[in-house]
């Protein structure tokens, strides 16, 4: 059988000959588990995401979730599939026993991840949001909270969303206008409304659980003045029952060009529509201290960025492997310079091989970058020395905007390669890389924009604490490269070049802040960050060629094939923008408006 979500052996060589995630069963948190086990909830989740999600992620891309009488409608193989997930504990697979967890590591929880995202990323949304939401209510809800609401999340009763984004406000959260009023009885009532909500309604849990941002009267403006407020679609009595309706409506559907089996909602709180005792307002429940809000968002918003980057790789990756499979088994046209041979599979041809080269390079590389961001949260939240929990800390921030819109942007053009291998029948609904493109080309927006990164990572996270995430990267990727030296051979070639562009990125970072002038250093931060997801990438390549140095054997050569592609097509492109970021250019900043 094909393998076609994401190469088992691959994920093997990067949990176990590269992460060496068996190690993390050294300590308390995970004693319990061996790679017996890791290995056991992998073959679980293939077994689901091929035989439950798979199946009909074309059809539900086909027939998008509709709202009928103020219901939402789903199809029903979507039920059938969330509800294997819950039952085989895969929504609390890294949660604590304490909630009813496995208490699996973070970054094994990933691995499996991966596999429902590249079979269904529309399905696989729903379980994705309600472990986020739960994650966060786990960090800084109160235990009566985390007992009412993440324990029926854990056990697949409820679901989770996030509700950030306004109509008028975008991506811009100081717009941000929901209101909260306190009650008599300590909780709130909020009054607003909230767009682009994903799973925000449906019928497939008895409930959902919206966090929402919004103001308390008498707060600070802007951004500071946001709190954060658990809004359940129902009420919850003591007992944990279900209660009465709350006061959150649909107020329509989006409909977008991919992730059509996800419903995306308007949703409105407060209006009238229900009203629990009779009282204006959607209930809700502060979450920790007042307009403290957005600070307890980013929790959610950190986990599903890099979340997004591991969709985004499996997205890639499917598709890839389809276009290997495709490449393979298509016989069209003759090698160059052999017109008396019989036509031959496509992959023997040099420009097939190169599409499909660059694609191995973008996807693994982006499945590495964010499993190792994975092993970071384990390694903070697990280890008992301090100083390797600062670091892991510290990398996490530094690396979470490049986790996010690399694989976003260079694995949808891996699934744009995918499509160009398949020819023709790549432009059609037939094959399934035209809609994988589609579903991955939503997620250089989810999350946050590229340009939103580009600023997040040039003007926070290499400046924060006077520049302490940027030393900390600094520092891992010159290790890598000491180690290549030991090493010798290519791989010394390529650390070489790596350590080259990451002395030319430092000069650069330094210039680009030199003047004071805020406004030109940011100009062009999205070439500041695909040239630092790059020069990681280039990383993670040399990382897992290093891995791979003393073994034999067609994986392994594929391995270092990409890697070679990576470092000889790839990492050079970074020399012309870091010339462009050096010179300040203000091509960008200096464009009238009339002039466009």
């Amino acid at each position: 059988m094909v393998d076609s979500l994401i190469s088992r052996r691959d994920l093997e060589f990067l949990l176990y000959e590269w992460l060496d995630v068996e190690a993390l069963t050294k300590r308390p948190r995970f004693q319990a588990h061996g790679r017996d086990s890791f290995d056991a909830v992998l073959d679980l989740s293939r077994e689901l995401a091929t035989e439950l999600f798979a199946p009909h992620n074309k059809t539900a891309d086909a027939n998008e979730p509709r709202l009928e009488d103020g219901r939402v409608r789903l199809l029903p193989e979507v039920a059938v599939a969330v509800h294997a997930f819950a039952e085989a504990g895969l929504v609390g697979a890294s949660m604590g026993e304490d909630v009813g967890g496995q208490q699996l590591p973070r970054v094994v929880a990933g691995a499996c991840m991966a596999l429902f995202q590249a079979a269904n990323a529309g399905t696989t949304s729903y379980p994705f949001l309600a472990i986020a939401n739960a994650n966060l209510l786990l960090a800084h809800g109160s235990p009566e909270q985390i007992e009412r609401f993440v324990r029926p999340m854990v056990e697949g009763r409820f679901s989770g969303t996030m509700c950030l984004s306004e109509p008028q406000a975008g991506s811009s959260l100081a717009g941000v206008a929901t209101r909260a009023t306190e009650a008599a009885d300590g909780s709130y009532r909020l009054f607003g409304n909230k767009m682009w909500i994903s799973g925000g309604d449906h019928e497939l849990t008895e409930n959902i659980v919206h966090l929402v941002l919004a103001r308390i009267p008498g707060g600070p403006a802007g951004v500071r003045g946001l709190s954060l407020f658990i809004v359940p679609k129902y009420l919850v009595e003591a007992d944990g029952t279900r209660g009465e309706r709350n006061d959150v409506v649909v107020a329509g559907l989006n409909h977008k060009m991919g992730y059509r089996g996800t419903v995306n909602t308007v949703l409105n709180f407060g209006e009238g529509a229900h009203r629990p005792g009779g009282a204006p307002g959607a209930v809700g429940y502060l979450v920790g201290q007042p307009h403290r809000g957005l600070g307890y968002m980013f929790h959610m918003m950190n986990e599903m960025r890099v979340g997004v980057g591991l969709g985004a790789a499996a997205l890639g990756y499917t598709a890839y492997l389809k276009s290997v499979d495709y490449a393979r088994t298509r016989a069209q046209g003759r090698r160059a310079g052999r017109s008396d041979e019989t036509q031959v599979p496509i992959i023997q041809h040099a420009d097939v091989r190169r599409m499909l080269l660059a694609q191995k390079s973008y996807v693994e590389g982006a499945l590495a970058l964010n499993l190792y961001c994975g092993r970071l949260i384990d390694e903070e939240q697990t280890t008992a020395d301090a100083e390797s929990r600062e670091r892991a800390r510290l990398l996490l921030e530094v690396l979470t905007p490049i986790a996010k819109s690399w694989p976003s942007q260079w694995c949808l053009r891996a699934n744009s390669l995918a499509i160009q291998v398949h020819g023709g029948y790549g432009y059609t609904r037939e094959y399934d890389v035209e809609q994988h493109y589609r579903d991955n080309r939503l997620n250089a927006i989810h999350e946050g924009t590229h340009g939103i990164q580009g600023i997040d990572l040039l003007g926070r996270k290499v400046v924060m604490e006077d520049g302490a995430a940027f030393r900390a990267l600094r520092t891992v990727l010159t290790e890598s490269v000491l180690a290549s030296a030991r090493c010798g051979g290519e791989l010394a070639g390529f650390g070489a070049q790596l350590q080259s562009a990451l002395d030319r990125l430092v000069t650069v970072t330094d210039q680009v802040w030199a003047d004071g002038d805020l406004e030109a250093t940011l100009a062009n931060s999205s070439t500041y960050l695909e040239v630092v997801g790059h020069i990681v990438i280039a990383w993670i390549w040399l990382e897992q060629g290093l891995a791979a140095s003393d073994q034999v054997g067609d994986f392994y050569d594929g391995k270092r094939q990409a890697g070679r592609y990576f470092f000889r097509y790839e990492l050079p492109r970074v020399w012309a923008q870091l010339d462009l970021l050096a010179a300040r250019d203000r091509t960008t900043l200096d464009m009238a408006d009339a002039w466009f």
